[in-house]
């Protein structure tokens, strides 16, 4: 079982609710569920990108969970 914790770079709002997300995960599902970061729209221009890659990274390094990058124009396009 897992779980997607998926914000938008263009918004800064639900990528700051991250750690209140991952907090009543940890109360509310099993210790063993996986949790992975997803950013998306990530093909989106610089000047309107609020949240960079490195701070997505920053989290996930901080609470040992995995990081894909998603780009909503393209169906196919998944980074690591």
């Amino acid at each position: 079982m897992g779980i997607l914790l998926v914000y938008d770079v263009a918004d800064e709002s639900p990528f700051n609710n991250i750690r209140n997300w991952i907090r009543n995960i940890k109360q509310h599902a099993s210790n063993n569920v996986n949790k992975i970061l997803v950013s998306n729209k990530d093909d989106m221009d610089e000047s309107k990108r609020v949240v960079p890659t490195s701070r997505g990274q920053a989290l996930t390094d901080e609470y040992g969970i995995k990081f894909f990058e998603t780009m909503s124009s393209d169906c196919c396009e998944i980074k690591r």
